[in-house]
């Protein structure tokens, strides 16, 4: 393959993908690139450079979706929303650790015969979680297959109260435990949904969801703002601010607690969300207990 110069490329997961695009040849379908980066990944790196969830045709990473329209803008692939094209093809192997490199290689030298609906009951096959919300496995698996695919296929419909954080954890893995736990309905209990990490800002995290049948709701009223939210450098900054949150706003937000009650007792498994990773140090933690002290509230509370 002819190289040409290389456009400046910042972060390694973008050379891991680039690199992967050269070693199959510098283009591929969008089915095609998300199955092998996904088995690379899983195969050969401890640290993964992406993460997956299940999606329409298996294991889909979003994360490498927002990095295809960055990688365009730099102008080391090309803007064709169908495929994956190398443009300039530049030698991104050699932006790879040895390590890496060699393990690039080998994993070619593995799949390169690969490709298509073969490729895509490979990775059915060996990773049957990531098909459960398949469009196509009826057409390219096996009944023993479908059957394992359908055991990966999370059953829980008893009635669950969930609060999750997204501090320290990477979108699809955030997704992941919502699908893994069946979520039916996510409320955002942010002020202000907004976040400079990729997939948390609420007009990307609403379509996201909503993609995954996932309903989002939006609770800013159980929200504290970000005034209130300055200078916290000690437990015990946080420890005052919640108290006076319960002191304040729940207090004054009977109606969004018995509002958010009904949502659980409609879609029986529910959680709501806000940034930081351990309840105790997050808001969603005091509504939570706010919950608890309903007279009608009968569910199981569990942070993940």
């Amino acid at each position: 393959m002819k190289t040409a110069a290389a456009p400046r490329i910042t972060f390694y997961r973008h050379k891991v993908l680039l690199a992967l695009l050269q070693a199959f040849g510098g283009r591929l379908s969008n089915i095609d690139l998300q199955k092998y980066l996904f088995l690379f990944t899983e195969q050969c790196q401890r640290d993964k450079s992406y993460e997956f969830v299940p999606y329409r045709y298996g294991c889909f990473s979003f994360q490498s979706y927002a990095d295809r329209s960055k990688l365009a803008e730099l102008g080391a692939i090309s803007a064709d929303l169908e495929r994956w094209e190398l443009a300039p093809r530049a030698n991104y192997l050699a932006m790879l650790t040895d390590s890496d490199r060699e393990k690039m290689k080998r994993f070619q030298d593995k799949y390169a015969g690969l490709s298509g609906d073969a490729l895509v009951r490979e990775m059915y096959a060996r990773y049957p979680y990531y098909a459960i919300r398949s469009e196509i496995a009826g057409r390219l698996m096996s009944k023993a297959q479908l059957a394992a695919i359908e055991a990966e296929r999370p059953k829980q419909k008893r009635a669950c109260f969930f609060t999750i954080g997204y501090e320290g954890k990477s979108f699809e893995y955030y997704l992941n435990q919502l699908i893994r736990n069946n979520v039916r309905v996510l409320c955002d209990v942010r002020k202000n949904p907004l976040s400079r990490k990729y997939g948390f800002s609420k007009r990307v995290l609403s379509a996201t969801l909503e993609s995954l049948d996932i309903l989002y709701i939006h609770m800013p009223e159980l929200g504290i703002v970000s005034e209130k939210r300055q200078s916290l450098a000690t437990v015990t900054d946080y420890q005052r601010l919640f108290d006076d949150y319960e002191a304040t706003t729940l207090r004054d937000s009977g109606e969004a607690l018995q509002r958010l009650a009904e949502v659980v007792k409609q879609h029986k498994r529910v959680a709501i969300t806000c940034f930081e990773a351990e309840e105790c140090m997050c808001h969603r933690g005091r509504v939570a207990k706010a919950l608890q002290q309903l007279p009608d509230w009968k569910y199981p509370i569990k942070h993940l």
